[in-house]
Formats: structure tokens, sequence, C-alpha cells
């Protein structure tokens, strides 16, 4: 029997050893990077990996590098992937408790691994803990990553959770009840959506004057003030609508902002016009006008707001209306020429634009995407330009500037037509006088959309608005 307990004891011993030996081993082989980061706890990774952006940018500015947006974003991405290594390195690692599970989850959600942050974030909440305001963190991140995910019954029972509990903080409420809103609106469950819409926006009027940047307070509140609007919009709810709008430009008006008020302004008159209120839509764009001389003292903030106004005139004017006929067309590339009238049960985009025009260049993915997979479904696009009297080498009369429109079509494989005209009538009958602009037509013939200037924000609201009128009769 004492001989079988040694021998186990040998065998013990042999395979610690071993073991042992195999991690020296292992070890040995790490980088010293791989090294530095196994001595670091979890919260000291996470640390490491929330400066990391801030810290990048300082050796910039030390070194005399010029900083750049393609750089902001370079570094964004170079930080995501430092805490996607450093949450990777934490999951080998055995006996995680208490905050450990915090910081991980934090980790993750930096990494934009939303689904490994809720595992997280959850063993942490599992447990109670003396810091409330890591538990408050916690369950807002869960809330948002929960709502996103449309598991609805989770994401309303930690938000009741977040809202009991303390500290409340008035950016956090404002970005959970924004996410919950947003993500009822996507499954178009527009009662649900309007309370969180509401309470958003509240939040967002109090850190109008409460946060410390400006730019992000006016940029919450400018997206939670668009959310509530579209939310009592889409359930028919005028009054509360337009009431959201109004809000808005009073709010514009104390602290100040232009770009808030023409936009309240600007949606006002468009959602008139939308809803068979034409009339009304265009009084208050001559009302508007004279309004501005009264609620702003600064002359520039006036300027800004009247010329914004001025250059949508001819859009409120024609949208709403049958669109005008297209005119003094003088090739239509490949195919056959038609008319609008003809493509009447179709919805139509012209996509006024030049081959000179870089933002209009930058927007052919979209409008190609668009049209591979909408066209079955009604969506014709016609790129409407003119004769500029140039081709890629100069001058050029319009002979070679048709040749240089059919090289141009094809080298960027674009799909959809080409509509040339002699002049600029088609531009000043739809005041298409800046390019790029947007034009979609209805399957009845009107105008309903007319937006000049591009981005990603521009051609998600004009996809939007291509999806709702193709669902339309």
């Amino acid at each position: 029997m004492r001989k079988l307990y040694i021998l186990s004891l040998i065998i013990i011993l042999f395979s610690t050893s071993f073991a042992q030996s195999g991690r020296q081993t292992e070890n040995s082989a790490l980088s010293p990077e791989a090294k530095a980061i196994k001595q670091l706890s979890v919260q000291e990774m996470f640390t490491k990996a929330t400066n990391y952006a801030l810290d990048k940018a300082n050796e910039y500015d030390q070194k005399k590098i010029p900083y750049s947006e393609n750089l902001h974003r370079t570094i964004l991405t170079e930080q995501k992937l430092l805490a996607a290594k450093y949450a990777a390195e934490v999951g080998t690692r055995e006996n995680l408790a208490g905050g450990d599970f915090y910081y991980l989850g934090r980790l993750h959600w930096l990494a934009t691994n939303g689904v490994d942050a809720a595992k997280a974030f959850e063993k942490f909440l599992a447990v109670p803990n003396e810091d409330t305001k890591m538990m408050q963190t916690a369950r807002s991140v869960v809330v948002v990553i929960s709502a996103d995910a449309k598991d609805f019954e989770t994401a309303e029972k930690l938000l009741a959770e977040y809202i009991k509990n303390t500290p409340n903080s008035t950016s956090e409420l404002a970005k959970i009840e924004k996410q919950m809103a947003y993500s009822y609106q996507l499954d178009k469950n527009y009662a649900k959506a309007a309370p969180h819409a509401d309470n958003a926006f509240a939040a967002t009027k109090t850190l109008l004057f409460e946060d410390s940047s400006r730019a992000r307070a006016l940029g919450l509140f400018l997206d939670a003030g668009m959310t509530d609007f579209e939310i009592h919009k889409q359930l028919g709810d005028r009054a509360k609508a337009e009431d959201v709008l109004e809000t808005m430009r009073k709010y514009a008006i104390n602290v100040k902002s232009h770009a808030v008020y023409y936009q309240a302004v600007d949606e006002q008159i468009k959602y008139l016009i939308d809803t068979n209120r034409k009339p009304a839509g265009l009084e208050l764009y001559r009302t508007s006008l004279k309004q501005v001389d009264k609620d702003f003292e600064d002359v520039s903030l006036r300027n800004y707001v009247k010329q914004k106004l001025q250059a949508r005139q001819k859009h409120y004017q024609i949208m709403g209306d049958a669109a005008p006929e297209l005119a003094s067309i003088d090739r239509w590339l490949p195919n056959k020429p038609q008319t609008l009238a003809t493509l009447r049960g179709k919805v139509v985009l012209l996509d006024f634009w030049a081959t000179w025009c870089g933002p209009c260049i930058t927007a052919f993915p979209s409008l190609i995407e668009w049209h591979n997979d909408l066209q079955d479904e009604g969506l014709v696009i016609l790129g409407v330009t003119r004769y500029y009297k140039q081709d890629e080498e100069g001058k050029a009369d319009n002979a070679k500037e048709i040749e240089f429109l059919k090289e141009f079509k094809a080298k960027y494989k674009l799909p959809y037509d080409f509509v040339v005209a002699n002049n600029q009538t088609n531009q000043i009958n739809f005041g298409a006088t800046s390019i790029p602009t947007a034009v979609l037509i209805d399957r009845k013939g009107k105008v309903r959309f007319v937006e000049s200037g591009t981005g990603e924000t521009r051609e998600k609201e004009i996809h939007e608005m291509i999806l709702k009128l193709l669902a339309e009769e």
C-alpha cells in the first residue's frame, strides 16, 4: 500500500514538474508585449484601451503630425483591436470575479462585441456590488444591447432597475431611452416606441444646458427630437409631431443654434406639405423668413437660416405636385428616351449630377446598389446631367462629351440611364442648381422628396424614402 502511495506521489510530482516546464517553455516563447499584457489586471487593460485614442492623439501632436479625419478613424480602429486583444487575454484567465467581469464587459463593448459584453455584464450584475455607479453603467449597456437585439423584455426590466436606482446619468438615460425608441421603431411598434422617444427627447433638453460639450449636446438633442417626431408621425399624431418640431425650434433659439432651428422649420414645412396641407406649409415658409429676424439677434445666425430656407423655395413649391416633365433632352444613354409620364407606376429617382462633381461620384456605390436591389420592385434611377462643354481633357463639343459620358458610365459601371440636356431648364425646374440633388417622384407622378448634397446621412435618408414610396400603392 505504501509503495502504491509513493508511486502515485511520484507520478503527481512528475506531472506537475512537466506542466510547469511546459508553461515555462510556453511563457519563454511569448513576446515581451504578450508577457507585459499577462501582468496587467483586467482594470488596467480597460484603462489602457480607454486612454488609447487620447494617448495616440497626444503622441501625434508632439510629433507635429497633422490630425485628420482619416487618422482619427485609424486610431479608433486600432483602439477597438486593442480592446479585443485584451478581452481575448482575459478570456483565458480563471477565477475572474466581481469587477473583473465589469471591466471585461467594458472591453468587449469598446471592441463593439455586444454579445460578449452583455454576458460579462450579466455575470457582474448577478452578484451585489457596493459600487452602484458600476452597476448602473452595466445596466445601461445591457439595456442598449438587449434593445438592439430586440430582447425587449430584458431591456425593459433593466431600464426600470436603472431608473429606480442611483446614480442616474441624464446622458446615459438619454442614450438608452433613444435606443429603446429606435429599436421599437425598427420593429414597427410605434406605440411602445413613443414614450421612450418622449423620455429621450426630454433628457436631451436638459443636456443642452448641462453637458460640457455643446456639439455633443446639440447632436443628441437633434437626434432625439427627430426620432420623437418620426415616431409620432408614424402614429398619425399630427399635433404631437408638430409640437416636437416647435419645441426644437424654441430650444434652438435659447441655445442660439441656427442649424437646429433651420432643420426644425424645414421639417415642419415638409410635414405640412406631405400631409396635404401645402398652402399652410408655404405660408409657414413665408412667415419663417420674417420670424427669424425676431428669433435671432445675431445677424450671421439670421442670414444662415434665411439663406438655407431661400435655397429651398423651389423645392417647397414643387413638392406634393406633379413633377414637371423633363425638358430639352438631347441624348438618352443607352436606352430609348422615355418621359416621366410613361414612368407612372414606378418610383423615379432623378439624380442631378456632373462628371466633374466629386460628391456626385461618392454617391455612385449607393445608386448602383439601389438600382440592383430595387429595380424589380419598381425603382427607376435616371442620372440627369447637361452639356458642360468639357471632357477629361478639357473643352469639348457635344459629340466628344457624349463619348466621354459613355466612357465614364462604363468606367464606374453605372447600370442606370443617363439623361443629357442641352441647357439648365431641368435643374431650374427641379431646384437642382446645386449638385448633387436627388428628386424622388412617387408612383402617381408627384414630387415627394428633394434634397441637395450627399454623405452617409443623406444617402440613408434617400434610401428610407425610396422604401417608403415603393411600399405605397
